[in-house]
């Protein structure tokens, strides 16, 4: 699986952003704030408009038309969870209601098996960017989308990504950067 940014400007931006990820590929956004490279993420889902350019994912562009197709491809942990957008709640420990992210829909997985995969991401932090991070996995869906994540989580997320799953994260962090195949630094 191939995912493209091409010449993509978004709202509020002015340089061109471009980069092709493959499978088995770890790819870091990072430079700038934390704010800008989630716009960058939130774009690349679909959820904020692009102003120029193109997105694809095996040569074939994001359109509105196939944005809910594309969506069924990716899997999104954020770094935390907020009450407006795509977001609506979420209630730990619960696990039915993750997030209603609509990249994220329909998982039906017990407490057990987020507290398997958490373990495997690691066994002594319990935050809230790990739990994100298990039930984004847990998805198993070919791309995964990764905001901030807890730099004790760059060797599950290389590892993710050497199972054959298209890894973009946004992270300053020293050891997800290099963690990563490629970075791509904001101007």
């Amino acid at each position: 699986m191939t995912f493209e940014l091409n010449q993509v400007v978004i709202d509020g931006e002015e340089h061109t952003f471009s980069f092709i990820a493959q499978t088995g590929q770890m790819i870091c956004i990072t430079g700038g704030t934390a704010e800008r490279r989630q716009r960058w993420l939130l774009a690349m889902m679909g959820f904020l408009p692009i102003r120029q350019g193109f997105i694809c994912i095996d040569g074939e562009p994001l359109t509105n038309y196939n944005m809910s197709v594309f969506r069924s491809l990716m899997s999104y942990a954020p770094a935390c969870l907020i009450t407006e957008g795509e977001v609506r709640r979420y209630d730990p420990p619960s696990v039915q209601d993750v997030f209603t992210l609509r990249a994220n829909r329909e998982l039906p997985i017990s407490n057990g098996i987020l507290g398997e995969e958490m373990r495997r991401i690691s066994v002594e932090i319990n935050d809230d960017r790990i739990r994100l991070l298990a039930v984004a996995a847990l998805l198993e869906r070919p791309i995964m989308f990764v905001s901030n994540p807890h730099e004790e989580s760059a060797g599950y997320l290389r590892s993710k990504a050497q199972d054959g799953k298209v890894i973009i994260v946004e992270s300053a962090s020293e050891t997800v950067i290099a963690a990563s195949d490629l970075v791509v630094e904001l101007n």
